[in-house]
């Protein structure tokens, strides 16, 4: 790539790439410019220092992450929580979305460590994401913000107890709630 043709919009989604096949201890400087085909002089010329150009990747991958479960659901909008929820937990099971959800995971250890910067991209992302799952509520959902809540605590417990092995463990415990995963 011609280091006058990259702008930020053209590498943000050979960062993302990168990102989503290394995870974010391929975040450092030179992978990601090999990765994008420039040098890390000229990322930081791009995005101004490292937290910077990590927020916007993150921004940027929670975008795609967003537009690739539109994608999947194109019209589908469950009539319910109960059918919104089955969709989304569908979606989030499928392979194509494992590489979001192992970042996502990643990012989710690192505020826990404390690292620096991880913590306000976690809230940032959950933000996003919430407001993305405040559209597809059912239209006549008398809580669209609250129903964006719920599901998302239900589905951050599903999807994870699943990674490890504990699928069974979050079906009965749905069940349990009346919500059911089926």
């Amino acid at each position: 790539m011609q280091t006058a043709r990259l702008s930020r919009e053209t590498l943000l989604p050979l960062l993302a790439a990168h990102v989503l096949e290394h995870g974010m201890g391929g975040a450092s400087l030179r992978p990601l410019a090999k990765a994008a085909g420039t040098s890390d002089r000229m990322l930081i010329y791009h995005f101004g220092n490292k937290e910077t150009l990590i927020t916007e990747l993150l921004d940027y991958i929670a975008g795609v992450y967003s537009t690739a479960l539109d994608m999947a659901l194109g019209n589908a909008r469950g009539a319910t929580r109960r059918e919104c929820f089955a969709l989304l937990l569908e979606q989030g099971r499928q392979p194509g979305m494992q590489a979001f959800m192992v970042l996502w995971w990643e990012i989710v250890a690192g505020a826990a460590r404390g690292l620096p910067g991880y913590r306000a991209a976690a809230d940032r992302m959950i933000t996003r994401q919430l407001e993305w799952l405040e559209r597809q509520m059912p239209e006549d959902d008398p809580d669209p913000a609250g129903g964006a809540r719920y599901l998302m605590t239900l589905l951050e417990g599903s999807l994870m107890l699943a990674t490890v092995g504990h699928e069974r463990t979050a079906s009965e415990g749905l069940l349990a709630s009346d919500l059911g995963a089926h």
